[in-house]
């Protein structure tokens, strides 16, 4: 099943009279959980407005306070279909609403958020492997509710080459840490923590609800 998809059931017995149906249901696979008291999606954004169809997806790499997402694979291919990196860094001194790639309801965590994810007094953070795919879960230690993020990898700010995949997670804050860069969420097999990232570095996003 999907994140954001909706899907129809019903139940139905079969006798010898027939098949008979019951009312049809229909739900959709949660796309929050709350960990710390922080409402977290369960899936990384991919294009721009979009979710990524699985947890362990790695959706799209975004640079800081910029909407246009690049690919987790090569050959290198933002959203908007072009392939010529900009390694530029990005303006402004927090990631503005009207670039934030997340979809609707939901933004880009800020520093304070992750400092929550990472509060190992009330958040348990392991490396795990999710349906064949490296990362790191995440559960609150009270509810037992729990998130898969998955080791991505990243792309290098000057040239865009990717790095990484399934050994690393770079994930953005919307927290500026100076002018060429941003705080953002770090992690391998070893360790879970803060990170200085340049803004053109292209990292994964996983958005909190608002």
């Amino acid at each position: 099943m999907e994140v954001g998809k909706t899907y129809y059931v019903r139940a139905y017995a079969i006798n010898a009279e027939g098949t008979a149906y019951g009312n049809q249901v229909s739900f959709s696979p949660s796309n929050t959980v709350v960990i710390n008291g922080v409402k977290w999606a369960t899936c990384n954004v991919d294009k721009p407005g979009t979710f990524a169809a699985k947890p362990e997806s790695s959706g799209m790499f975004y640079q800081w306070n910029r909407k246009v997402g690049w690919s987790s694979t090569d050959p290198p291919e933002n959203s908007n279909g072009e392939t010529t990196w900009d390694n530029s860094t990005p303006s402004g001194s927090t990631w503005e609403k009207y670039n934030d790639p997340s979809p609707a309801g939901y933004r880009v965590p800020t520093k304070d958020e992750i400092d929550k994810l990472l509060d190992t007094n009330k958040v348990k953070s392991e490396w795990t492997n999710y349906n064949g795919v490296n990362g790191r879960k995440f559960t609150d230690k009270t509810s037992g509710n729990s998130i898969f993020l998955p080791a991505a990898g990243y792309r290098v700010g000057s040239y865009g080459t990717l790095y990484y995949v399934g050994t690393f997670g770079y994930y953005w804050s919307s927290t500026q840490n100076d002018t060429s860069g941003a705080y953002n969420l770090y992690f391998n097999g070893s360790r879970a923590d803060w990170y200085y990232g340049n803004g053109a570095s292209g990292f994964s996003v996983r958005p909190v609800a608002k």
